[in-house]
């Protein structure tokens, strides 16, 4: 198990990786981005220090998706749980989607990529709310990387709604039981018109899922790097598509 876990795991040391079929690269990678905090203390910042830092890092790994042609990119931003966190880390981080918005909007419509935010809205602050609706607006007509915001999302949230929602629909006799199928189920969810993740990176060393997309990462590939957040670049996102082509996808069948 232990060798099992550490061929999950990517060094920093690794020797970098390359991308060798263009013809297989997964369409959609969503990425939980931890270690903010943990690389400010390792080196004696404060934490807000490693919030910035990871908005450099949303950069680089949107950029890098957009030239690996990846079609889906999401990004584990804020989850449900996150609200436990002192006020005033909560009060920045929901700051950053205005900050990193404000600075770039402009090269993210250039760049024909269309923004989306996948959460519950109605917790959030008016001032967040409002950047990421003026995104989604403007940049609703592009055709290129979809690059999808998981904004007060919580998987567990996300199922009970939904389950929620059909069970209204059974008592109100516009659906029947025997209508109730996995494809429905995945459709209502969220994320419901995007294929599932192909590819599901974690960064900072952690080896959870920690309530993101779990009925849609049911056979994603996994990938972990002890690399925290803010040092993640394209030389990682590379590194994580190239091993995720070396592997075979079965499906629960044979190869």
């Amino acid at each position: 198990m232990i060798k099992l876990f550490k061929s999950w795991r990517k060094k920093a040391n690794a020797p970098e990786a390359a991308v060798t079929d263009l013809d297989n690269i997964p369409k959609h990678v969503a990425i939980i981005m931890d270690g903010n905090g943990r690389w400010a203390r390792k080196l004696g910042l404060p934490r807000i220090v490693g919030h910035r830092n990871g908005m450099k890092a949303v950069k680089r790994a949107t950029m890098a998706a957009d030239e690996l042609g990846i079609s889906v990119l999401t990004l584990y931003a804020f989850s449900t749980e996150n609200w436990k966190r002192p006020k005033e880390e909560v009060d920045y981080l929901m700051s950053l989607p205005q900050e990193f918005l404000a600075l770039e909007l402009e090269e993210l419509i250039e760049k024909n990529v269309q923004v989306r935010m996948m959460g519950h809205t109605d917790e959030l602050p008016s001032h967040t709310f409002a950047a990421m609706e003026e995104a989604i607006e403007r940049t609703k007509q592009n055709t290129g990387l979809i690059l999808n915001f998981a904004l007060n999302y919580g998987s567990h949230r996300e199922i009970t709604e939904t389950v929620r929602g059909i069970a209204a629909k059974v008592k109100t006799g516009e659906l029947s039981p025997e209508d109730i199928t996995e494809q429905l189920l995945g459709s209502s969810l969220l994320s419901g018109d995007l294929p599932d993740p192909d590819l599901l990176i974690r960064t900072g060393g952690e080896l959870r899922l920690s309530n993101f997309m779990l009925w849609q990462t049911a056979y994603s590939e996994l990938w972990f790097t002890d690399l925290y957040w803010p040092e993640f670049g394209r030389a990682q996102l590379v590194e994580a598509v190239a091993e995720y082509q070396r592997r075979t996808r079965r499906y629960g069948g044979l190869s």
